[in-house]
């Protein structure tokens, strides 16, 4: 796997010191850093990634039930996928302690993670307020990836899960993709899909449960590269 050459949007990946969250934390832990870092709700390439314990492994399970709730070890992280512009301004979050939903969630070193050039992608949320169900899904995944340039070879959606806040509830799904090229990779991890990016939803990353399919891939990528 190869990281993007400056293509202007980088994870910022913070550790954390936080023992558990609820579940259905996004809106709670977007409404903390917009607090911390003001600019980031008009920030329109930033996006939030919604923190995953063990237990919710690759995005495809997680522990169900109203007061659910994750258990995060050390090695848990959270992650803001912003324009390398805003990385000085992201550092802020060092050393702060954010309320989330009740729980504390104390901000350590920050550390920049390049975006990668891998085939199949994978992301725990997507939101298409159209599509009634998976066949509208499914279309709408198609026509907003034709839009960005991007053709899948694969595609395999979940089920509907709830995603919370207090204005309204959305309906999300998780999806796979598996792109052709290493541009088409970039440009969909850097402009996501569907709605509400800083809930954690619609933004890509590389997935790790494809095994061969995986493994051809990169190598086809490496070929092209």
């Amino acid at each position: 796997m190869k990281a993007a050459d400056d293509d202007g949007v980088v994870d910022a990946v913070f550790a954390i010191e936080c023992r558990s969250l609820p579940v259905d934390h996004a809106f709670a832990l977007s409404a903390a850093i917009q607090a911390a870092l003001p600019w980031f709700a008009d920030e329109p390439h930033a996006g939030l990634h919604t923190v995953h314990g063990a237990a919710s492994g690759a995005g495809w399970q997680r522990p169900e039930g109203e007061d659910a709730m994750l258990q995060l070890s050390h090695r848990t992280r959270l992650v803001l996928r912003l324009p390398e512009s805003r990385l000085r301004d992201a550092a802020a979050l060092t050393g702060q302690t954010l309320d989330v939903a009740g729980f504390s969630m104390r901000i350590g070193q920050l550390s920049p993670r390049p975006l990668l050039r891998i085939a199949s992608l994978f992301s725990r949320s997507v939101i298409f307020e159209d599509a009634a169900d998976e066949p509208a899904f499914v279309a709408a995944a198609i026509e907003a990836l034709r839009a960005l340039g991007v053709e899948a070879s694969t595609m395999l959606c979940g089920r509907n899960v709830t995603l919370a806040t207090p204005q309204r509830s959305y309906r999300t799904r998780s999806l796979m993709v598996t792109v052709a090229t290493p541009a088409q990779s970039l440009a969909l991890q850097r402009q996501g899909l569907g709605e509400a990016r800083k809930l954690g939803c619609g933004l890509f990353i590389p997935h790790k449960d494809v095994g061969d399919l995986r493994s051809r891939a990169d190598q086809s990528f490496e070929r092209r590269s």
